[in-house]
């Protein structure tokens, strides 16, 4: 079931995040993810600017990979236009990136 938090505000693309919606998705990564690593994972996009993958019905979609106590994630994730949120479509472990 898909998870909501109310974050410590943080800008992303120059736009205020309050939110964190993280997608059931995410739970079949459950071995090596949870929603405290995510949280992580978001807070390290603070304050800076990244370009869509791809733009759909006013969502814009993401794909970061991240650095995070010496292993490399992937991080799917999307904004929308006029909310707060962000939201998380996937994370996983990239053990291919060394």
């Amino acid at each position: 079931m898909r998870r909501e938090y109310g974050i410590e505000s943080i800008t992303i693309n120059s736009k205020t995040i309050t939110k964190l919606i993280v997608d059931d998705h995410v739970d079949k990564h459950s071995d090596h993810i949870n929603d405290e690593l995510i949280m992580k994972l978001i807070r390290s996009l603070k304050d800076q600017r990244f370009e869509p993958i791809k733009e759909s019905e006013g969502f814009q979609y993401f794909a970061s990979v991240i650095k995070e106590e010496d292993k490399w994630y992937k991080l799917v994730w999307l904004l929308e236009r006029e909310s707060i949120f962000i939201g998380v479509i996937t994370a996983f472990r990239d053990r291919r990136i060394k």
